[in-house]
């Protein structure tokens, strides 16, 4: 029998070379060059310092390796060495002001009308209804439609990411008039629902009682999923595709006359687009829970997460079934934390069907162990565990010299500033590590570090601190994109941004 072979150790520039002599075949060339990019990224030589910082009055955004401020007027480029501003936007008016956006990459495998439809763009819903494609390298304006003059849009959000957006406009809110005459609305809120390469209209869905009855709060589409939230804590699953089927009045072309709005222009001022989507009936119901924060749907095959909406059910998340909502073994996760954050647990943003639970001092992965078609119900097993390194905590009960005890009050939280806390988790996908933001409670102002950890074996890689100081009284978010760390906190009416870049240390 041939010996086994040995799992063989290759430099960075092995691997280099290696590709330079084309021995990677094109179907893993992506894979060998990110591989590369990792070993760099880790080695003993590099580490991320802070590169750039920026403050604002008005809240930061990160997409994809662009920094947005003041309500995406202006933009900076990632890419160099330190940010570079790619366009500034003169001053507008509140009625011009972008309420919400959504970067489109364009797709490779598809040739397409417009040779502007090949590059990135901003998809920008602004405070006056209009929706505007808009250069993401120059900022220039490509297309601009008019969405409605009766309804107010306020919210983007991929449907199939980089295929189908919806926008979602405000709730109506019965006024106490009408509810002293007795007058009821039939309409809770509307969805525009978009193609995009290119951008085109699928419909204007309305949200009325005729068809999700009474109490809705909020109603989200992802992945052909419309799922509809209650006041009862009730989330209803349907189908989209189905309620376009059943319910598509007419089909609508932007740019083109509709009867609909009396042969006028589709997505045109004053008229708008008009609703072509009319439920009048309940559609059929998918699934329905009862959960205190929504439920989230992975794995492989489909499992969900819910929360029971009671009190004493806090903190107690449970994995089921679909197919049958058949409890999952050891499918009961609590972590049993006394903390002011709650802890937070979802499926692995991988796809690997997995789950993360982070609490304030240890972060489980966890993997769905299922068999398609067994009657035997699923089980949920640890893949790893993180902990942070902890002092003891002080006891409740002490002694004094003259032998009185001494009780304490209360008890110290999880998550207390003076212990060493888990604050945010974010996954790189191309580099496969998992990024966490750890509060270590030194000194009088906070501090924090970020750990890199395999994803796969949860192997700590390497530690970065972060040269700022961090508030756990403020809101906080972290990415990691190849080469970049990127921080972006909220200190009381100001948002700051710090930007942190890969590069070689002399020691």
């Amino acid at each position: 029998m041939a010996p086994p072979r040995r799992k063989m150790t290759s430099s960075t520039a092995d691997l280099l070379n290696q590709r330079s002599r084309g021995i990677r075949d094109t179907g893993t060339l992506h894979r060998f060059c990110l591989k590369i990019l990792r070993s760099i990224t880790l080695h003993e030589n590099r580490s991320f310092i802070k590169v750039w910082s920026k403050t604002s009055k008005t809240a930061i955004m990160y997409d994809s390796g662009r920094i947005y401020f003041d309500n995406y007027q202006n933009c900076y480029s990632c890419v160099h060495d330190q940010p570079q501003n790619l366009y500034k936007f003169p001053k507008k008016s509140k009625q011009q002001k972008i309420e919400d956006a959504l970067l489109c990459q364009s797709p490779l495998d598809k040739t397409l009308s417009s040779p502007s439809e090949h590059k990135p763009c901003l998809l920008a819903l602004t405070a006056d209804n209009w929706l505007c494609r808009i250069s993401a390298e120059t900022g220039k304006e490509l297309q601009r439609i008019y969405l409605s003059p009766k309804y107010k849009y306020r919210y983007l959000a991929w449907n199939v990411s980089q295929e189908t957006f919806y926008i979602k406009s405000v709730q109506n809110k019965e006024t106490p008039l009408a509810r002293q005459a007795g007058i009821s609305q039939n309409a809770v809120m509307h969805m525009a629902i978009f193609h995009v390469f290119p951008l085109q209209i699928v419909g204007i869905l309305e949200i009325n009682k005729k068809g999700f009855g009474s109490g809705v709060t909020d109603v989200v589409l992802s992945q052909g999923v419309l799922a509809v939230s209650y006041s009862n804590k009730s989330v209803k699953l349907y189908s989209f595709e189905h309620v376009v089927q059943r319910c598509l009045i007419e089909e609508l072309t932007l740019g083109q006359q509709s009867p609909l709005l009396g042969h006028r222009t589709v997505g045109d001022v004053p008229f708008g687009i008009p609703v072509n989507i009319q439920i009048t009936e309940p559609p059929p119901l998918l699934f329905e829970a009862f959960s205190h924060n929504g439920i989230q749907i992975g794995g492989f095959p489909w499992h969900y997460i819910y929360t029971p909406p009671h009190k004493k059910h806090r903190g107690t998340h449970y994995i089921c079934s679909l197919k049958d909502s058949t409890l999952a073994k050891n499918g009961i996760q609590n972590m049993n934390c006394c903390s002011l954050e709650s802890d937070v647990i979802f499926f692995h943003p991988a796809d690997s069907g997995r789950v993360i639970h982070i609490g304030p001092n240890t972060i489980n992965v966890l993997k769905v162990i299922s068999e398609l078609n067994s009657p035997l119900p699923s089980e949920v097993l640890e893949d790893y565990s993180l902990t942070t390194h902890r002092s003891h905590p002080s006891p409740r009960v002490t002694v004094t010299s003259s032998g009185r005890t001494v009780r304490s009050r209360f008890q110290q939280l999880d998550d207390d500033p003076m212990q060493e806390t888990f604050r945010l988790l974010e996954y790189e996908d191309e580099l496969d590590l998992l990024a966490i933001a750890v509060t270590n409670g030194e000194g009088e102002e906070g501090r924090a570090h970020v750990q890199l950890h395999d994803n796969q074996t949860g192997r700590l890689q390497r530690k970065i601190d972060l040269d700022e100081p961090w508030d756990e009284t403020y809101p906080h978010e972290l990415f990691f994109d190849r080469d970049t760390i990127v921080h972006i906190e909220q200190n009381g009416s100001q948002f700051c941004c710090y930007v942190y870049k890969l590069r070689t240390i002399t020691k």
